[in-house]
C-alpha cells in the first residue's frame, strides 16, 4: 500500500496543472525562452541519439567553474547533486565512521552515510540560532568522525551560515583531518554566502546543483568539487560513465549563459514572496515562522501550537486547495511532527493561493480537530 506522501505526490502530479507546487523548492521564476531554446535546437539536432561528451559539454564546465571561482577547480557532472552526494558519502564513508550533522536537515544525505554503513552525529538545532554552531561541532567531534555535514543555506529551516562560522567549520575540519561536505545548493538565495573550500581547500567536497537556482529540477544535473585525489577518490563511485543527459547539459548551459540578467529578479522576487507569506503566518493563531528572513527559497512553518499534525495540514492544502506543502517528517526524525516546509520561488499567483488556503486549512481542521488529530 502506498505512503500518504506517495499518494500525495501521485496526487500533484496528476494534477500538475492546477497545483501551486510549494513543497520541493523548486524555482518557477527563471525566464523559460532561453532554456526552452536551447533544448528546441537540441532536440531538432536529435542530439540524444548520441552519447554525450563524458566528461561534459566543455562550455558549461567552464561556466560552472567561473561560477566557482573562489574554489578555483574544475567541476565534476552528475545526475543531479542526489547522485554527487550520494557518490561522495559512498566514496569516503565506512562501516564504523561518525559524521556531524544537524537536526533539522535533508536526511536524504543521512541516509546515503546510512548506506555506506556509517552514522550521523545530529544536534539539535531546532532553536535559535537555528544552525550549526562551531563550538557544538568541535564537542561533538570523537574518535570516529570522519566527516562534518555543512548544508548552507540548511533545508528546510533556511538558516545560513555568516562568513565568519563557515570559516571557524571549515577550519576544524583542517586541524581535526576531517572531510566537509558542503552542500551548497541554494546558495544564489543567500547574500553574502561563503564556500567553505576558500578555507579549508584539501578536505571540502562541494555539492552544487542547477535544480533550485536555475529552475532545472526536471533535469537532474548537478554535480562536485574537490581538489585531487579527494575528487578522483569520489569519481570512482561515477556510474554515469557515458555522460550526464545530453538534453540536460543543454538546458543547464542555457540557463549559466543567462543568469546573470535574471537571478536578481528571480532573488528579489522569491525574498517578496517570503515576505508576504510571513504576513498570512502573523494571522494565523498558533503558526509562526521559527526562520525569517530565510536565506534560500523555502522556510518552516511550526504548527504544534494548533494541535494539528502536520500531515494534516499538507492533506487539506492539497486535497482541498490544490495547494501542495511539505510535512515535515522526511526532514526531521525529532521534530518533523512540528512544521510544514513551505517554498516560494513561485509566481505571485501561487503565493496568493497559498494567502487563501492557508487560513481556510487550519480554520477547516480546527473544527475538526478529533479528526485530524487521528490522521
Amino acid at each position: 500500500m502506498a505512503s500518504p506522501s506517495a499518494d500525495a505526490f501521485r496526487f500533484a502530479h496528476e494534477h500538475r496543472q492546477d497545483v501551486a507546487w510549494l513543497s520541493q523548492n523548486t524555482n518557477h521564476l527563471v525566464p523559460p525562452g532561453p532554456i526552452e531554446r536551447a533544448l528546441e535546437r537540441a532536440i531538432r539536432e536529435r542530439r540524444y541519439e548520441g552519447y554525450p561528451l563524458a566528461t561534459g559539454d566543455p562550455a558549461l564546465l567552464d561556466l560552472v567553474a567561473r561560477d566557482f571561482a573562489a574554489i578555483g577547480e574544475r567541476p565534476f557532472l552528475t545526475g543531479g547533486g542526489t547522485e554527487a552526494l550520494y557518490m561522495t558519502t559512498r566514496a569516503l564513508l565506512g562501516p564504523g565512521d561518525e559524521v556531524v550533522a544537524s537536526d533539522p536537515s535533508y536526511l536524504i544525505i543521512h541516509r546515503f552515510v546510512e548506506l555506506a554503513g556509517a552514522r550521523t552525529r545530529n544536534l539539535d538545532i531546532y532553536a535559535p540560532p537555528y544552525r550549526l554552531a562551531p563550538d557544538r561541532i568541535a564537542e561533538a567531534i570523537g574518535p570516529r568522525t570522519k566527516m562534518l555535514l555543512l548544508i548552507d543555506p540548511l533545508n528546510p529551516l533556511g538558516s545560513g551560515y555568516p562568513r565568519e562560522e563557515v570559516r571557524a567549520i571549515a577550519e576544524l575540519a583542517h586541524d581535526h583531518h576531517l572531510y566537509l561536505l558542503n552542500d551548497v545548493t541554494y546558495r544564489d538565495f543567500s547574500e553574502g554566502h561563503a564556500l567553505a573550500a576558500e578555507f579549508a581547500p584539501e578536505e571540502t567536497v562541494t555539492i552544487w546543483s542547477v535544480s533550485k537556482n536555475c529552475g532545472l529540477a526536471g533535469m537532474r544535473i548537478g554535480g562536485f568539487f574537490a581538489r585531487g585525489e579527494l575528487a578522483r577518490s569520489i569519481a570512482r563511485f561515477n556510474t554515469n560513465d557515458l555522460g550526464v543527459n545530453v538534453l540536460a547539459q543543454a538546458a543547464a548551459r542555457a540557463a549559466m549563459e543567462t543568469k546573470s540578467a535574471w537571478i536578481g529578479d528571480v532573488v528579489r522576487q522569491t525574498r517578496a514572496n517570503g515576505a508576504r507569506i510571513r504576513e498570512v503566518v502573523a494571522g494565523v493563531p498558533g503558526t509562526s515562522l521559527p526562520v525569517y528572513p530565510s536565506r534560500a527559497n523555502m522556510m518552516v512553518i511550526d504548527v504544534r501550537e494548533t494541535g494539528l499534525t502536520p500531515e494534516a495540514v499538507q492533506s487539506e492544502m492539497l486535497y482541498q486547495h490544490r495547494v501542495f506543502v511539505r510535512a515535515g517528517n522526511y526532514l526531521s526524525a525529532q521534530y518533523g511532527d512540528r512544521f510544514v516546509r513551505v517554498s516560494f520561488s513561485n509566481s505571485p499567483a501561487d503565493i496568493e493561493r497559498f494567502a487563501r488556503a492557508f487560513p481556510a486549512a487550519i480554520a477547516a481542521l480546527r473544527a475538526r480537530a478529533p479528526a485530524a488529530r487521528a490522521t
